[in-house]
């Protein structure tokens, strides 16, 4: 049991050092925000690790308005619906289904798909597609390709409505998903 401690430390402290934002999510939030929409966060990290990321990254520009470490809820987290909810209950939101749950890996599309909410799986930029910033510029078109290929259909077949590469690509899935949603469907 000491080792968990001294684990949950080191990886804090790696944490605040590599917590730059992925590309394109700084720019995608800000343009959320002058939107209107708000920006919840449900982290697979315990509350420790996350004191250390959330004000790392919000010097590097990504601040959500509120976010949920994996401990925090006696419920427990993915892929249980509870930390997409209590971002719902702590942000105001009267109705899930007008909530996105972004994520890059199966558990946190079933969170979103659990809290009700539409789910859009991140292929390229996450844990299903397994590589870091460096090791995906030197990887072949073909490796991408792959890695990418096998990254959607995990997310899909965990049941997201959609997937993208990135968070970059969002934008377009929102528009969708408000069109749907002007039409009476839900997720």
């Amino acid at each position: 049991m000491r080792s968990t401690p001294r684990l949950c430390r080191c990886k804090s402290l790696r944490l605040s050092i590599f917590s730059a934002p992925i590309a394109g999510v700084v720019d995608t939030i800000a343009t959320f925000r002058a939107e209107g929409l708000k920006i919840g966060s449900c982290s697979g990290y315990p509350r420790p690790v996350m004191e250390k990321l959330v004000p790392a990254a919000a010097a590097q520009g990504y601040a959500p308005d509120h976010w949920v470490a994996t401990d925090d809820l006696a419920a427990g987290g993915r892929p249980g619906p509870w930390m997409a909810l209590q971002n719902v209950i702590t942000l105001g939101i009267d109705d899930v289904a007008h909530c996105v749950k972004v994520d890059d890996a199966a558990p946190g599309i079933s969170e979103g798909l659990h809290a009700g909410m539409w789910s859009v799986g991140l292929a390229v930029s996450g844990n299903e597609f397994g590589a870091t910033w460096e090791e995906y510029q030197a990887m072949s078109k073909a490796e991408i390709a792959t890695r990418r290929e096998r990254a959607a259909g995990k997310l899909y077949a965990a049941g997201a409505h959609y997937v993208v590469d990135t968070l970059a690509d969002l934008p377009e899935v929102i528009a969708d998903i408000n069109a749907r949603l002007a039409k009476g469907e839900r997720p």
